[in-house]
């Protein structure tokens, strides 16, 4: 899975993924200023999964139906360490179960919901 990391995904988090061996893509440091908009175009253009902190993507998906074809995981935590949600992806991805195609994930302590586009 190829991953775009948004400018609030943790760096710890990017290099703890890339470390695994994971295409990651980090707006961060790649791309710092990109809109919203933006990097769903770039993470379309390029193939990617986002991985993000922000609540809009929500909003962008289902109200303004721009749509992430790889899909979206939103992460909901409110303390953790820098490198706990690269942990928490990469136990996710894992999983030769999970889908993330058209779907906005959503990741919190007590479990994982996700809505279809």
């Amino acid at each position: 899975m190829r991953l775009l990391a948004n400018e609030n995904f943790p760096l710890a988090s990017t290099i703890f993924l890339r470390g695994k061996g994971h295409d990651v893509i980090a707006i961060g440091s790649d791309f710092l200023g990109f809109t919203d908009v933006a990097i769903i175009t770039l993470a379309n253009a390029d193939q990617r999964t986002i991985l993000t902190f922000d609540a809009d993507y929500g909003e962008l998906i289902f109200k303004l139906g721009l749509k992430p074809a790889k899909g979206v995981i939103y992460l909901r935590l409110q303390e953790f360490s820098p490198s706990e949600p690269g942990e928490i992806i990469h136990t996710i991805i894992a999983d030769p179960d999970f889908n993330a195609e058209n779907t906005l994930t959503v990741i919190e302590r007590d479990g994982i919901r996700q809505r279809k586009y």
